[in-house]
């Protein structure tokens, strides 16, 4: 089966050193699969290299089967992306966002219509929709940036830290929320993040320390062969430099 997004032999150096060397991993179409590692790991040079900000020094990125390299376009086209930093301009409205977005997606007329729709519909911001960004609760503007990164249903979404400053319940429900789109609509997310909390049993897991990955498999596979009382302790003993 072809990968909805693939990195392969991915490297990037920065004048310092090495911040990614030899990364290699797929996302499947329909799982959550979870880019997991301290700060400092790496994982935003990753979404930054996937996300063509940076230009990778060795390697490849291929996106919904486009080589990013080739066909930037075609690639980029198939991507959804929130950053750990907001890119939302807050002085618009929650609708004038999306609508800015759909612009840029080159979505027009009904077909713009329906997509804001379904967008206020699905993330709970119809009540919203004339409202100033800007007066939006943490947690209401982390789903207006998924609602605008889903607006032209890509086939790959990837999310560097999404949920830095929201509670815990935000944090539960915007997961529940993506975790269902994948099962529901088939979406591939890599879902970088440190926090332990967010990763479930079934996710497939990509630990990354140091610029290099140190284990990739199902969270529950790496609590096996660690003997992890729970998926930290599991995640830790890797960490240290105990290999499955």
């Amino acid at each position: 089966m072809t990968a909805a997004l693939e990195l392969h032999d991915l490297g990037y150096r920065y004048r310092s050193g090495f911040a990614l060397d030899g990364i290699s991993l797929a996302a499947q179409a329909g799982r959550f699969t979870v880019l997991l590692g301290p700060n400092g790991a790496g994982k935003s040079t990753l979404v930054n290299l996937v996300t063509r900000l940076y230009s990778p020094g060795s390697g490849s990125v291929r996106i919904g089967g486009h080589a990013l390299a080739d066909r930037p376009g075609q690639a980029l086209a198939r991507l959804g992306v929130v950053f750990q930093q907001s890119t939302l301009d807050l002085d618009l409205t929650v609708g004038q966002n999306l609508r800015y977005a759909a612009a840029l997606h080159g979505i027009g007329g009904r077909r713009a219509e329906a997509a804001l729709a379904q967008a206020f519909t699905r993330f709970g911001l119809t009540d919203s929709r004339n409202r100033p960004a800007r007066s939006l609760s943490g947690g209401n503007r982390r789903k207006l940036e998924l609602a605008r990164a889903l607006l032209h249903q890509p086939a790959v979404l990837v999310c560097d830290e999404a949920t830095v400053g929201l509670d815990l319940s935000s944090r539960r429900m915007l997961l529940t929320h993506l975790r269902q789109l994948c099962r529901d609509e088939g979406l591939a997310v890599l879902w970088a993040t440190h926090l332990m909390d967010e990763v479930t049993p079934d996710d497939p897991v990509v630990l990354l320390q140091s610029g290099r990955i140190r284990a990739a498999a199902p969270a529950s596979v790496l609590m096996a062969r660690t003997g992890g009382a729970d998926m930290e302790a599991a995640f830790q003993s890797l960490l240290a430099g105990e290999r499955p």
